[in-house]
């Protein structure tokens, strides 16, 4: 029996593990194995099988669906890499798009499977410290104190491409000594005014060094004044609202036929002042050393920027140095020109006007001093006449009741202090957490200080409170994850929006419950987009998104380009500054910032453009048909930010393209590449000859492939924005052919390729402003979110607002994770 027993049992168990071995394969596993692995074994696995492993990645391991979920991360890449084309790589067959379509189709559907079965998770949370611009902010709608209070602490770090990431915002000893002077500072202007103090004389004078520069072919126009209206650019800080003397001292000769000489003082690129000068004759020329011309005008606190130039064209110097003010009379002859100027017979007209141009400069420095006249310095003295008292804004946003006459009724003091507690704190304070500030205004009166010192002293303690200067969230008792409460939900909005506390609308819709009704948070953010305090998105978001900020240190050599100064610099930041506000004023296409057919710009903006008929130093909205700009990709801004200082950079303009608008970093440089020559550039060889030599290095040429070609696509526009045929001896080829097969013919064909990509544009958008938001880097758990809110930008029409709605609304955004939790795996 028992010989037949163990057969039963072993023919049992046969049919059973046949059974197990033999059962259908999920769906999904399936799909994979009718979708992928195919695809795999055709295009991939010749370089990146278990034995040939290139780029240490082995797809021939992935045999299960499981297998493909446990490594994300990895496939992730592989989904950017094949359906950027980059894989198979250049040489190869390339795969048919429709199979292309189906491998792409399984893996976005596989990470959607898995987010499903992954427990919502709206990620890790850190106690928010205020930055310098929320501080600056804050205080502002707090209390009606703006003179940029913050301008003194130290720089705040930033990640992911922004200063308000939560985990680099860290408290430094040194940062808080400095909320304590100046909390102290903030109270007293507020409550008092401004500190009675001495006029001060402070100057603005460029290095001698710089004046020599003047003696040569190559004017230092921006510090001389002579590329007149750059002239001289001072950013000053202005203590106080008072009047100040503004002193402009003129340097150098004029001829005494010329024009009579005036110059001209702007602030914040306004004209404020026109001032004659009278100067003595020498000879046939006007002697402007010691000139000094001064007015008085008042200001408001903070900082401004201050300028002076000499307004009137002079006899040498070409019409294209007019000054705001030209001439009323007719041009002056172009000056002869011939024995500075030896035009090639072959010459192109491009190459004959640049020829002819470098010549009138030369007559212009070898007829000094006569036609040596320029902005010697600026001087600013005061404050003269402050402004007695504290502001009328600082009174109504102080006293809840009460006078400053010392009359108080009683209980105002809990009034004024609670209702400033509650909008310090941004939510709801309880007696108790009032009542030591209200021991303090007691406390200075028993000393014989005044109700209104003591309101001073509880101001002070208020905005070094841990809950002003972090934006603190509650954890939910027994809740791994809970929706932030209304107050909560208020404060992220008006910090993502206004990088500031919320306003009395807001809060009043936080406290009566109504924030997440249907409409109403939508309604909302429509209203706060309009209000002025939403320049924050564009200094904040759009200044380090598209980096902006780094225009301000941007140096480009100036005997490359010495038409680059101060005034063309600011101009290129206040075009895309302004090219964005549009957008967000009114709720245009984001897919604008791509391509638009209209900008904004002044003279000298234009002018660098070659655009006409743009007369003045205010921005306008100009209609850009027929010209070679339309998006951000072709402003002077972006273009000189994605330079060098002396050559343009397919590299860098390619990874910033990649990196801010397609949402598809390139890794870091590998160890020991070997640097690019770029002396050859432009004289040897192209910089396209420079670059393949570079590229032909086996280690640099897969990154290379995608960062290039789109890198020379903009190679028409130097390293400062200017159009440009040539680089030195060579034509430009601005062609390119993109990984996946793609090919065009410079910037407008490129642009309408990335036109086409309007997911990839979508995403990354919507990564950098939930980035943002969030005031943290994205993980894999917030990918589900992710893809909801450009689900719904692209159903909106690709509206800002609806891509601002989608955020606020989505869950990361509305929720947060308590501390209790820890960590998700990524």
């Amino acid at each position: 029996m028992r010989p037949l027993l163990c057969s039963v049992v072993l023919v049992s168990l046969t049919v059973v593990g046949g059974r197990v071995l033999n059962s259908a394969p999920t769906p999904a596993q399936a799909s994979f194995d009718r979708t992928v692995q195919p695809f795999l074994a055709k295009n991939c696995l010749s370089c990146h099988s278990a034995k040939a492993k290139a780029a240490g990645l082995d797809l021939e391991a992935y045999k299960t669906v499981d297998l493909v979920a446990q490594a994300n991360p990895e496939w992730v890449k592989i989904l950017q890499k094949i359906r950027s084309g980059e894989m198979p790589p250049k040489g190869l067959p390339r795969p048919d798009a429709a199979q292309v379509a189906a491998v792409a189709k399984w893996i976005d559907d596989e990470f959607a499977r898995e987010e499903k079965l992954i427990q919502p998770d709206p990620g890790r949370i850190t106690a928010r410290r205020l930055n310098r611009a929320e501080y600056n902010n804050t205080v502002r709608d707090l209390l009606g104190v703006d003179f940029q209070p913050a301008a003194d602490f130290p720089q705040d770090d930033s990640s992911f491409g922004f200063d308000n990431i939560a985990d680099t915002l860290s408290l430094s000893p040194v940062l808080m000594e400095k909320y304590m002077v100046t909390a102290e500072k903030i109270s007293q202007m507020a409550l008092f005014g401004a500190p009675v103090s001495k006029p001060l004389v402070e100057r603005y004078q460029p290095p001698y060094r710089e004046y020599e520069l003047s003696h040569k072919p190559e004017f230092d126009y921006d510090k001389t004044g002579l590329s007149m209206p750059q002239a001289l650019h001072w950013k000053h800080r202005f203590p106080v609202d008072a009047e100040y003397l503004i002193r402009i001292v003129p340097e150098g000769r004029r001829p005494t036929g010329s024009e009579p000489v005036e110059m001209g003082v702007w602030l914040d690129g306004k004209l404020v002042q026109t001032l004659d000068v009278e100067a003595p004759v020498e000879g046939n020329t006007l002697d402007l050393f010691g000139m000094a011309r001064e007015f008085r005008m008042r200001i408001p606190a903070g900082e401004h920027w201050l300028a002076g130039s000499v307004l009137h064209i002079y006899e040498g110097l070409p019409p294209s140095y007019e000054g705001p003010k030209p001439s009323a009379r007719p041009e002056p002859p172009q000056p002869d020109v011939s024995r500075f100027l030896k035009i090639p017979a072959n010459a192109t007209p491009e190459e004959a006007a640049k020829l002819r141009k470098e010549a009138v400069l030369r007559i212009a420095t070898t007829k000094a001093p006569a036609n040596r006249a320029y902005i010697h310095y600026l001087e600013v003295m005061g404050p003269y006449d402050p402004a007695k008292g504290p502001s009328a804004t600082s009174l109504q946003k102080i006293y809840a009741c009460g006078h400053l006459d010392g009359k108080h009724t009683i209980g105002c003091d809990r009034r004024i202090v609670s209702q400033l507690a509650k909008q310090a704190f941004r939510r709801p304070v309880t007696d108790k957490e009032v009542e030591p500030y209200l021991k303090l205004v007691d406390l200075t009166q028993k000393q014989g200080g005044t109700f209104t010192e003591g309101l001073g002293t509880a101001i002070q303690a208020l905005l070094v409170s841990p809950d002003f200067l972090f934006r603190i969230e509650k954890d939910r008792a027994g809740a791994t994850k809970a929706q932030v409460n209304e107050h909560e939900l208020a404060s992220r909005l008006s910090n993502f929006l206004w990088s500031s506390m919320p306003d009395g609308e807001l809060m009043r819709a936080a406290e009566q419950g109504t924030l997440r009704k249907p409409g109403v948070l939508a309604a909302q953010i429509r209203r706060m987009l309009r209000d002025p305090k939403a320049t924050a998105m564009i200094d904040n978001f759009a200044g380090q998104w598209l980096e902006l900020r780094r225009l301000e240190s941007a140096v480009p050599d100036r005997d490359k380009f010495p038409q680059f100064e101060e005034y063309l610099r600011m101009s290129m930041r206040q075009e895309t500054e302004l090219f964005f506000q549009n957008i967000m004023r009114e709720d245009r296409s984001v897919l604008e910032l791509l391509d638009a057919k209209y900008t904004f710009l002044n003279q000298r903006l234009a002018e660098f453009y070659g655009i006409q008929n743009v007369k003045g130093h205010e921005f306008r909205r100009v209609d850009l048909t027929g010209t070679r700009r339309g998006g951000i990709l072709t402003q002077a801004s972006v273009l000189t930010v994605s330079s060098y200082a002396t050559r343009t950079s397919p590299v860098l303009r390619g990874k910033w393209v990649l990196e801010n608008l397609l949402n598809a970093p390139p890794p870091p440089p590998p160890p020991n590449v070997p640097p690019l020559e770029e002396q050859k550039a432009g004289t040897a060889a192209s910089l396209r000859q420079v670059m393949e030599a570079h590229r032909a290095n086996a280690v640099c040429a897969s990154c290379h492939s995608k960062m290039d070609p789109l890198g020379f696509g903009l190679e028409n526009f130097n390293a400062i924005g200017e159009w440009r045929d040539k680089d030195g001896a060579f034509p430009i080829d601005a062609s390119g052919v993109l990984p996946d097969g793609k090919t065009f013919q410079g910037p407008a064909e490129l642009k309408t390729i990335l036109l086409s990509e309007k997911d990839a544009f979508a995403s990354a958008i919507t990564d950098k402003m939930m980035t943002y938001a969030l005031a943290r880097g994205l993980e894999r758990y917030d990918r589900a979110a992710m893809k909801e809110v450009t689900t719904k930008l692209a159903a909106g029409g690709y509206k800002f607002s609806t891509l601002v709605i989608g955020i606020a609304e989505s869950m990361p955004f509305q929720m947060r994770r308590s501390d209790l939790q820890g960590d998700r795996k990524k």
